[in-house]
C-alpha cells in the first residue's frame, strides 16, 4: 500500500531556538509532548505511549537547530519515516515547525489530527 506525504506547518511564538530544538530532538523534550516515555540509545529511539504501545525508530538524519528525521524500524516502506523541522521566520521573529509524515490514504486525516493535538501540547508545555 502506498503512503501519502503529509506536510504540516505550525507557527510557534518561540523566543528561544534552544528550547524548541531541545523539545524536538531530546528524549526529555519529546516526552513533554510527543510520547509518554522516550528512551534513546544514540541512533535508536524507543517511543512509548500508555502501557502497551512501543515503537522504535532510527535517527536517519539530523542537523542541529534545523531538523531531525526518524525511520520506524518496524516499517519496511521507504516512507516509513517522519521529520520534524524548525525554521526561523525573520519577518515575524517566530519559528515555524514543519512536520513531514506519511500515512495510507484512509489514515491521512487521523494523522493530521494527531499532529495537531501533539503540537498543541508542545505549545502548552513549552509556552509557545
Amino acid at each position: 500500500m502506498t503512503k501519502e506525504k503529509i506536510h504540516l506547518e505550525y507557527l510557534l511564538n518561540a523566543t528561544s531556538r534552544n528550547i524548541l530544538w531541545n523539545a524536538i530532538s531530546t528524549p526529555a523534550g519529546l516526552e513533554d509532548w510527543f510520547a509518554d516515555l522516550v528512551i534513546s540509545d544514540d541512533k535508536i529511539v524507543e517511543f512509548c505511549w500508555g502501557k502497551t504501545e512501543r515503537r522504535k525508530a532510527e535517527i536517519i538524519a539530523i542537523r542541529a537547530y534545523s531538523f531531525i528525521r526518524f525511520h520506524w524500524l518496524d516499517d519496511e516502506d521507504e516512507h516509513g519515516s517522519f521529520e520534524i523541522k524548525m525554521t526561523y521566520n525573520e519577518l515575524t521573529s517566530d519559528y515555524v515547525l514543519e512536520i513531514i509524515d506519511y500515512a495510507s490514504s484512509d489514515e491521512v486525516e487521523d494523522m493530521k489530527e494527531l499532529w495537531d493535538s501533539q503540537v498543541t501540547k508542545l505549545r502548552r508545555t513549552c509556552g509557545f
